[in-house]
């Protein structure tokens, strides 16, 4: 029986590929170095704002100024992460159905704790419990730990909760907490790749959450 879904936020909640791109570009352009295309950036976030600004650096870029091009970022990006960003439709009325159904809903993202909080507290607080960023103590997906402790948080075992999310990270990160997952094809990955990192279950339009979960879990 599921009682509780946590939610990937970029890419799955949330359309917040935009901002990550100008704050991304902001912070090169600061720095002096070349700037990165939407499509490229697309293809680096997943794995947290760190990995993306080594992705987004030239190869080679030296410690220092890869953390002078992160910390840019970093004050950027909290100033403006909701420029551009907006929730994918159907997402609201999907969060307030599964609220009323009694669900217990949660969000782990690899986005910095104070974006998390910010986007959260904007867009979520009257239908998710829980939003869990990065932050010291508590390691990023893959691992298992953001959603483990979602579900402390919640008080719901992983045997009664679901994995939502965009990317080949959330699908790793499904199967290293022990949860299905469902793969939504709106995000920053398309249905080839998801299916070629073992996606098994794939979500056309929010509503179709609600269906899978209802139906076949």
């Amino acid at each position: 029986m599921i009682r509780a879904i946590i939610f990937d936020l970029d890419g799955t909640l949330l359309n917040t590929l935009d901002d990550l791109a100008d704050a991304t570009n902001w912070a090169l352009r600061a720095n002096n170095l070349p700037e990165r295309t939407l499509s490229e950036v697309r293809q680096f976030v997943g794995n947290g704002v760190g990995q993306l600004i080594r992705r987004a650096v030239p190869e080679g870029t030296d410690e220092a100024l890869f953390q002078q091009v992160f910390d840019h970022f970093k004050r950027r990006y909290v100033a403006h992460c909701q420029d551009k960003t907006c929730l994918y439709p159907g997402i609201a009325q999907l969060l307030a159905q599964l609220k009323a159904a009694g669900y217990r809903l949660a969000i782990v993202s690899n986005k910095l704790q104070a974006g998390v909080d910010e986007l959260y507290q904007h867009y979520f607080k009257d239908t998710v419990e829980v939003a869990v960023g990065e932050r010291p103590g508590i390691a990023r997906k893959p691992a298992p730990d953001m959603v483990l402790a979602a579900l402390d948080a919640l008080g719901i075992p992983a045997a009664e909760a679901v994995y939502v999310g965009d990317s080949d990270v959330d699908l790793a990160t499904a199967r290293a907490s022990h949860l299905p997952c469902i793969s939504v094809l709106w995000g920053f990955r398309d249905r080839p790749f998801l299916l070629a990192h073992g996606a098994t279950t794939l979500a056309q339009t929010p509503a179709d959450i609600l269906h899978i979960i209802t139906t076949q879990t």
